[in-house]
């Protein structure tokens, strides 16, 4: 069912825009251009931008000038814009131009959001000319475009700001513009503020000038050639705290006042990251700034904005004497990310949404090797597996895509922000990376991003110039017995099979005696999986192993449907996919998985704890096309009664907590009972042994963190006695009591169990002292029995007022894992869509996470309701009629 639900409900989401119409009227039959793309002979140098936004009237208005360069003879000038409206347009001539336009008029076409401007004479090819049009518009309710962003001081005061964020499509929604990433240009900006607002944008502030007692005009530096989609800017009264990095770039940490004092550990860990980027790609940090600023109101995670990078105040804030070991994790990696993109994105970007992995996914494989480097203590490699699992979770689906993989409209564009752009995107790379070595690797990205500084790349240019990079790589193997063979490997024909097509390989391996015989084939979860492989699907595969004879890797390029390896003597067990480097699973034929199980029981500390995270991974992903029984897969689960490790303890909860809440959802009350009395029993000398406390690696306090949580939720009463224990001496304190960081979350949940514990949370919640902990009091609350309670969370979560809109996809789906909240959450899901998808735009990652979070586990019965809410997404205005059987 979630293959079904995803296909159909990406599906209506491109019904659903293509069907819209962004400026209230129909296409005009006079419009001069008939593409989503724009034209190309026509193409912006330099935009000067004005404008002016009003945080009391929440609108702005703006005069955007822009030089173009006219390749051909042409009438029309097609460019974007949204929910603009325009006031005046004209074409002007550069000097020595001997071709005037005349008599300009303006067209609009909303439901491709373009505008053209039409001049009665043609423009003359080979001149350049300016366009300057004038327009106001209200500054957005949703996150995307310029929009009004709020927060509340600590007594109580509404303040009101006005930011931005444009990618992938949204920079129309601030002015008219060319709005494709392969549209490069300058930006010069001025912006016109209150005195006691603070404006920011891309580039440093040059002059401010007073406009009128009560206006000041900031004019900031002309920036660097780059994509609309990086323009950034931003009207608040946020104050700063900055450094200058060894390269003599100044870093900055923009917040609301209150919170400048939680600004300190991002702006060190933005200091050290910037300058391990400048020495790891041997190319200089572009600009003279780099402000990192945290919004109050903010859908993503983060945006990589040329020199003005803007995230969630939770993926910035950090209080060390509040927050968590995790925060601490996801913050460094997220400025890691967006300041990998200065290169990988803003510095080289991909000409086109198709090639978004190019930018994302290595940002996401950066953040690997640069916190790697600069925060050694936070053991990064430790998580960098668990998103390999997540992308495959998708990956498997028949709705999956290539990384790279055409897309046009501004809705499918949105759906190529996903697992696969991101997650595979660093696998894959992560497994390239491997393949290549190290060094090589680092080489062939240097040189791409050298090569294609201030341009725009395809997926082509990417592996092609890597393919020459390493072509020393064939005398290189020659010296090194442990790496692939002695032939030239041709990089980009392997990385074609990653990048041009969906989904990962299954390899079944299948061991007779010294020879091992391998078989590729395409790894699908659903109905599909069980026809037979498809024609075509063939990958290469940079196959690793170990034996019980030899812990040096061994590495073999499987590049056909089958092959045998022939091992120097028989071994008692092979283990393929070293560390699990490489994007792929492993079916051991035969006895190969009894083998494996038997040494895990024995020693299985012999292989790492990657190789047993991805044997716990790979058992059931085989369980699930029905490879082997599940009893096998529990066979193997009994070894954790004595693991130790994050990686292999978090996978075996994230394999079967999913099978005991199916359990729960189905009213399988024994079974349910007994596999909940097994999860728990598998981990209880661990959790006994943990300390409520914020001691340790920060590995050891993840692994307590979540383990607690795992325990109290699933009600193990040593848990949960001593959470309400932390939970009543908290309480009576008013809060004054500090928890151990890494507790909270537990605690947090029981005491939400009663109606006083949920209320006084709920209290806390709003308090500015508490901001640090919202996320988690938001997940202790969305796990009360209540449902009125869990009904006034999600109204709430809408509405935006206690609880922010921005957490809203996270407490919908929250609150329908809840066994109490799941028909809650489905009936609210349908009857507040229209409204969801005012906020969040339809495509985006957070309307597919609330739709594919609520459905993961759905039943029958929800699934006919899912044909009805698909059908009123397509017909909004049809009404069902007669007997439509919709069980089908």
């Amino acid at each position: 069912p979630a293959n079904l639900i995803r296909s159909v409900i990406f599906g209506a989401i491109l019904v659903a825009w293509c069907a819209s119409d962004g400026q209230g009227g129909g296409g005009s039959a006079q419009f001069p251009w008939d593409k989503v793309r724009l034209p190309r002979h026509v193409v912006p140098l330099h935009y000067h931008l004005l404008i002016h936004p009003n945080l009391t009237t929440l609108t702005f208005t703006g005069t955007v000038d822009i030089d173009v360069a006219v390749a051909q003879p042409t009438k029309a000038v097609v460019l974007h814009g949204k929910r603009l409206r325009v006031t005046g347009a004209a074409i002007e001539a550069g000097a020595g131009n001997p071709c005037a336009a005349r008599d300009v008029r303006l067209l609009w076409h909303p439901p491709r959001e373009q505008l053209a401007l039409l001049s009665a004479e043609p423009l003359c090819a080979g001149h350049n000319y300016t366009l300057r049009i004038q327009y106001s518009a209200n500054l957005s309710d949703s996150f995307h475009g310029f929009y009004k962003s709020t927060y509340r001081t600590q007594e109580g005061e509404l303040r009101v700001l006005a930011s931005t964020h444009f990618e992938p499509t949204s920079a129309r929604m601030a002015f008219p513009c060319f709005d494709e990433p392969a549209f490069k240009a300058r930006f010069s900006i001025k912006i016109r503020r209150e005195p006691n607002h603070l404006a920011l944008s891309n580039m440093p502030l040059v002059k401010s000038v007073n406009i009128a007692s009560w206006l000041v005009e900031d004019h900031f530096d002309t920036s660097v050639k780059m994509s609309t989609y990086l323009v950034a800017f931003i009207v608040s009264d946020f104050k700063s705290i900055s450094k200058i990095t060894n390269h003599g770039v100044k870093i900055s940490i923009y917040t609301v006042p209150e919170k400048i004092n939680q600004a300190h550990y991002a702006l060190d860990a933005a200091v050290k990251l910037l300058d391990f980027y400048e020495d790891y790609f041997s190319i200089p940090y572009p600009l003279p700034k780099q402000d990192l600023a945290a919004i109050p109101d903010f859908q993503s995670g983060a945006m990589e904005n040329w020199g003005l990078t803007t995230y969630r105040e939770s993926a910035l804030l950090y209080d060390p004497e509040k927050s968590s070991a995790s925060s601490r994790l996801w913050i460094t990696m997220t400025i890691a990310h967006e300041l990998a993109h200065q290169w990988f994105g803003n510095l080289v970007t991909m000409e086109w949404w198709n090639d978004l992995w190019l930018n994302e996914g290595f940002a996401k494989f950066m953040e690997l090797l640069s916190v790697n480097v600069t925060h050694p203590e936070l053991r990064v490699e430790d998580y960098f597996l668990r998103r390999c699992f997540d992308a495959m979770e998708v990956d498997a689906l028949n709705s999956s895509h290539p990384v790279s993989t055409p897309v046009e409209d501004p809705a499918q564009i949105l759906e190529m922000f996903d697992e696969v752009s991101y997650e595979k995107g660093s696998c894959i790379l992560n497994m390239l990376r491997d393949f290549l070595t190290a060094d090589v690797f680092k080489s062939g990205l240097v040189q791409y991003l050298q090569k294609y500084s201030y341009q725009n790349t395809k997926n082509e240019d990417f592996v092609l110039h890597l393919s020459s990079s390493s072509s020393y790589m064939s005398s290189f193997s020659l010296t090194n017995k442990q790496h692939w063979t002695k032939e030239t490997l041709d990089v980009k024909a392997m990385m074609d099979t990653w990048t041009l097509q969906k989904g990962f390989p299954l390899v079944t391996v299948t061991v007779r005696g010294k020879n091992v015989h391998l078989q590729q084939e395409h790894y699908k979860k659903g109905v599909d999986s069980l026809s037979p492989t498809e024609n075509g699907y063939l990958w290469h595969i940079p196959l690793t192993y170990i034996t019980s004879k030899s812990h040096t890797v061994q590495r073999f390029l499987m590049r056909t449907k089958t092959d045998v390896i022939i091992l120097p003597e028989e071994v008692e067990w092979v283990k393929f996919n070293v560390d699990m480097n490489g994007y792929y699973i492993v079916h051991y034929e035969d006895d190969g998985w009894d083998r494996l199980i038997n040494l895990l029981r024995e020693n299985h500390t012999v292989i790492s704890s990657n190789d047993r995270a991805s044997l716990i991974n790979n058992i059931f992903q085989l369980v699930r096309i029905k490879k082997l029984s599940i009893s096998k897969a529990f066979d193997l689960t009994l070894y954790m009664k004595r693991e130790t490790q994050i990686m292999p303890i978090l996978q075996g909860m994230n394999e079967l907590v999913p099978i005991y809440k199916l359990m729960e959802r189905r009213d399988m009350d024994d079974t349910e009972k007994q596999l909940k009395d097994y999860i728990v029993n598998l981990f209880k000398d661990l959790i006994d042994k943990q300390l409520w406390s914020d001691e340790g690696s920060v590995s050891e306090r993840m692994l307590r963190q979540s383990l607690l949580m795992f325990a109290c939720v699933r009600r193990y009463q040593p848990c949960v006695d001593k959470a309400e224990e932390y939970f009543s001496k908290w309480q009576k304190s008013n809060g004054t009591l500090r928890l151990p960081a890494d507790v909270k979350t537990a605690v947090y949940i029981v005491g939400a169990q009663t109606s006083e514990g949920w209320d006084f949370l709920l209290s806390k919640y709003q308090h500015h002292s508490f901001s640090v902990d919202k996320d988690k009091i938001a997940s202790a609350l969305s796990l009360t029995r209540n449902k009125d309670k869990l009904q006034w969370l999600m109204e709430e979560g809408l509405r935006g007022d206690i609880i922010k809109t921005q957490d809203f996809p996270y407490i919908i789906v929250s609150v329908a894992r809840n066994p109490s909240g799941y028909h809650l959450a489905w009936t609210f899901l349908r009857e507040n869509w229209e409204k969801l998808i005012e906020k969040f735009e339809l495509g985006s990652s957070s309307i597919a996470g609330i739709v594919t979070g609520r459905c993961g586990c759905i039943s029958l019965k929800d699934l006919q309701d899912l044909d009805f809410f698909i059908f009123f997404i397509f017909f909004p205005d049809r009404k069902l009629e007669g007997g439509m059987d919709l069980s089908m």
